[in-house]
């Protein structure tokens, strides 16, 4: 009896066992082959709300805590920034600082650059580039707002120039598909190039009042 107790003693646990609670182990390799490894999109950072609308206008703000520092000295440093900024390689005639308000520490800085999208031997292709930052100095705090963006492209080429205003050219309505998952071709590259220099403008602003 003491052995066929023992018997089925040994019997029950391994019983448990064919409830589906054991299986086979998946190999190494098997597991790579079921893992679909997706790309990241290239273009992720320029789709749907990277190019924001104020009022209907394609306008980007900088807000930023400049802890420690008044508004007059926020204002005569980035007074500074944009003395140089507007005599840098890329700007062109007319790119200069255009009205200063004192009082409230307003600046108001008229831009016109190159914005260049591919150079290589025998191949330039580039566009006038104009915009306007508008620099709002506080105590401890610093906005810039980017706006009033226009294009003057093809103006060195036979078929004459183009001129293209941002809110009809580069927001997400003209230069998104239907989906907001691709750029279209013809401004895209004029979509890129206006988002890297903002992130650009915005980077140097940020690490220039924030010495």
């Amino acid at each position: 009896m003491k052995l066929i107790f023992i018997l089925v003693a040994c019997l029950i646990p391994m019983a448990g066992w064919s409830q589906g609670v054991w299986e086979a182990p998946v190999s190494a390799n098997d597991v790579k082959n079921d893992v679909s490894v997706k790309k990241e999109d290239p273009d992720a950072e320029y789709l749907a709300g990277a190019v924001p609308e104020v009022n209907g206008k394609v306008e980007w703000k900088l807000d930023i805590d400049v802890p420690g520092k008044s508004a007059q000295e926020i204002y005569d440093i980035m007074f500074n920034y944009f003395t140089k900024f507007t005599k840098e390689e890329n700007q062109l005639e007319g790119s200069r600082i255009s009205l200063i308000n004192k009082q409230e520490n307003i600046i108001v800085v008229s831009a016109k650059e190159w914005l260049v999208f591919t150079d290589k031997l025998l191949s330039l292709d580039r566009t006038k580039f104009n915009y306007t930052l508008i620099t709002y100095c506080k105590d401890n705090h610093l906005t810039v707002t980017m706006g009033r963006i226009s294009y003057k492209y093809d103006e060195e080429r036979s078929s004459g120039d183009h001129v293209y205003m941002a809110e009809e050219w580069i927001n997400d309505k003209n230069a998104l598909n239907k989906k907001k998952t691709r750029l279209l071709p013809g401004s895209a590259k004029f979509r890129r190039k206006t988002i890297d220099r903002k992130n650009y403008i915005f980077d140097e602003i940020k690490s220039t009042v924030l010495k």
